[in-house]
């Protein structure tokens, strides 16, 4: 199950805090998931992640979930929870993609489990999966030169500054992490590397 986090509505879209959502629906569309459905307090649709360069004789590709909460943020759990639950996901299986400003923007990391960094998405999901030991891709937003947290909340509730180009490099560089944590053969799925 992929998890792309992000707020609901209009006002929210195409800022740094939503990104986690337009990765998430630029993989649904690219793997032609089809139309998502309103479930588990979410957009979720489900499919095959069709790998770009399909192999002959490879294995079917694997069968995902694609998954965009549309509770806030700070509540992103409250979905993903009864959705893993009612799929029958293992918690190895969920991979969150999320906005991280700890990350210079353009930067893209993989990870399984670890801190959360102050990230109320993530706290939510740690409080309602009972543990932060999911596979998470890193998107690095970047972070204003300045502690001052309404700064720093205005910057990731923010649009985008960087131009179209960029973020759209951005956005397929965390697809190819996510795609490589997924379609990697099965006894590579450690994330490590990328």
């Amino acid at each position: 199950m992929i998890v792309g986090l992000g707020n609901p509505g209009r006002a929210h879209a195409g800022t740094r805090h939503n990104v986690g959502f337009m990765i998430a629906e630029e993989l649904a569309e690219r793997w032609e998931l089809g139309r998502a459905k309103d479930r588990f307090r979410g957009r979720i649709v489900e499919g095959r992640a069709r790998s770009a360069t399909p192999q002959v004789g490879a294995p079917p590709p694997p069968r995902v979930a694609v998954l965009c909460p549309q509770t806030y943020m700070n509540d992103a759990g409250r979905s993903v929870g009864p959705a893993r639950g009612a799929l029958k996901v293992a918690l190895e299986h969920v991979l969150v993609v999320h906005d991280e400003i700890d990350l210079p923007f353009g930067d893209v990391r993989t990870r399984l489990g670890g801190g959360l960094a102050g990230h109320n998405g993530l706290k939510s999901l740690k409080r309602e999966l009972g543990s932060a030991e999911f596979m998470r891709v890193r998107v690095g937003v970047g972070r204003p030169n300045t502690t001052d947290p309404e700064i720093v909340s205005a910057h990731v509730l923010g649009r985008f500054s960087e131009g179209k180009a960029q973020v759209a490099e951005l956005i397929e560089r965390a697809c190819a992490h996510v795609e490589a944590a997924i379609l990697a053969p099965a006894d590579d799925q450690s994330g490590q590397g990328l």
